[in-house]
């Protein structure tokens, strides 16, 4: 049955009315159908109109990507140039960056807890203005020397310009999903892996749930993300890995895992309990996290003051050890983590990994701004890299695998980390980052460095 032929039906029903009542009554009639025409455009015109927008708020976002990891990655070569110049005032970059948020930053403080309260139906409202606060923040942070990342920067930015572009859309849902389309585009943007951008988006926010009703938006949004900010310059980091066992006598990872033709079942093995050592390593880095903010928050309850005393104490360490060589994302470490001779890792330190977790920690809990994953791409690196004898694997497939794994534990994400070690490393390495994220999720405590929500199930 068609519109003409309800309002007809309509018609003929009230015909025996009074006039009063029959216009009365066609009114509510009339009203009612132009409800259902509504609901009938909304539903099907929603979907395609929201991916078109997504596209836009992709190039978007990726422009701001480009343009802000341009920056950020000249404050590092400014810095590592000249650690004694800038490593020691990261006390007074960090009583700059406190006060500035005092005065201008009302309401985007909490940074990425208010992207996932808001992501989480708990609240309804970003502010723009976070957007120039956590930028410059993050730029001062690193140009200064703390030990920090940059996706924090990335998804807030995505976030808040999907959120409030998704104000003046008259779609069901829609503030959602194009908040979850903008933390992809941020991601992907960012570190140019779409497809890694995209399940991170969608898993995030809830714990063992993917958000697909945001697929497609948050899909089209990372791709076209990752294509503006290659087209204006920003690098994407890749390792061809199987180039680089061979290089090593070995050979591909594909290899590896057959063994006379069948499955290596102790490779399967090694690559769990490696798997396994990643989980904990990154749940322990969640849960160190989070109590190193509430012991600084307690131990200086005012702000001012933890972040300029101990950012004294932060940039005495970090110049004491080997200037500077902790400070900044990592990414010193993860080159290195692929630098070796006669099978051996020669370029990182059997430690390294501890000092970037305690030193990221510190940065982060006393206040400063930035993000934790490139570090946790660090730590996974050299751990897996220094680790790699005693499971008795490639210390390039293991820098490789503890890349992927210590963020996804620390997440506490799986497909994310699988993906991105797939769009970092190479597809061909496909099952042995399942293995291992697989074994890293299961055993990182269900820890996570984000406000997670979880769901509680019924058996």
């Amino acid at each position: 049955m068609n519109f003409n032929q309800q309002y007809n039906q309509f018609k003929e029903q009230f015909a025996g009315m009074s006039p009063e009542m029959k216009e009365q009554m066609m009114k509510m009639a009339k009203e009612q159908m132009k409800a259902r025409i509504n609901g009938f455009f909304k539903k099907w015109f929603s979907l395609p109109v929201l991916t078109v927008i997504a596209a836009a708020l992709g190039a978007a976002v990726g422009a701001l990507m480009a343009f802000f990891g341009q920056v950020l990655l000249a404050a590092g070569v400014l810095r590592d140039a000249q650690p004694l110049y800038f490593i020691p005032g990261l006390a007074l970059a960090g009583a700059a960056i406190f006060l500035a948020y005092k005065k201008w930053g009302k309401g985007a403080e909490r940074g990425m807890g208010i992207v996932f309260a808001v992501g989480q139906g708990k609240e309804n409202n970003i502010p723009l203005r976070l957007i120039p606060m956590v930028a410059v923040g993050t730029w001062l942070t690193h140009l200064f020397g703390g030990s920090a990342g940059r996706e924090g920067v990335a998804v807030q930015i995505g976030a808040t310009l999907g959120h409030n572009i998704s104000k003046k859309l008259p779609f069901d849902n829609a503030g959602h999903i194009m908040l979850v389309a903008g933390m992809a585009a941020g991601f992907g943007g960012l570190f140019q892996v779409p497809m890694a951008a995209t399940a991170f988006a969608l898993e995030v926010l809830i714990v063992g749930h993917l958000d697909l009703m945001a697929l497609l938006p948050a899909a089209v949004a990372a791709f076209t993300a990752c294509k503006v900010s290659s087209m204006l310059g920003l690098e994407k980091f890749s390792v061809d890995l199987d180039g680089l066992l061979k290089a090593n006598g070995g050979v591909d990872v594909a290899g590896l895992f057959m063994n006379n033709g069948v499955l290596d079942i102790n490779f399967v093995i090694k690559l769990t309990l490696i798997g396994i050592l990643f989980g904990i390593v990154g749940g322990s880095f969640a849960k160190l996290l989070s109590l190193a903010k509430d012991f600084f928050a307690k131990k200086f309850p005012d702000g001012l003051k933890r972040i300029a005393i101990m950012g004294v104490v932060l940039s005495a360490v970090l110049l004491l050890l080997w200037q500077g060589r902790y400070s900044g994302l990592g990414t010193n470490l993860i080159d290195l983590s692929f630098v070796g001779a006669d099978g051996i890792v020669t370029g990182v330190h059997s430690y390294d990994w501890v000092f970037k977790i305690a030193l990221t920690i510190l940065t982060l809990a006393i206040g400063f701004q930035g993000g934790e994953v490139t570090p946790l791409f660090s730590i996974g690196a050299t751990l897996g890299a220094t680790s790699a004898v005693m499971f008795g694997l490639p210390f390039p497939l293991a820098a490789a695998l503890g890349y992927a794994a210590v963020f996804g534990s620390a997440t506490n994400t799986l497909w994310a980390p699988i993906l991105i070690g797939c769009e970092v490393f190479g597809f061909g390495s496909l099952p042995a980052f399942f293995i291992v994220c697989v074994a890293a999720y299961v055993c990182n405590g269900n820890q996570s460095i984000y406000n997670q929500k979880k769901l509680k199930l019924k058996f």
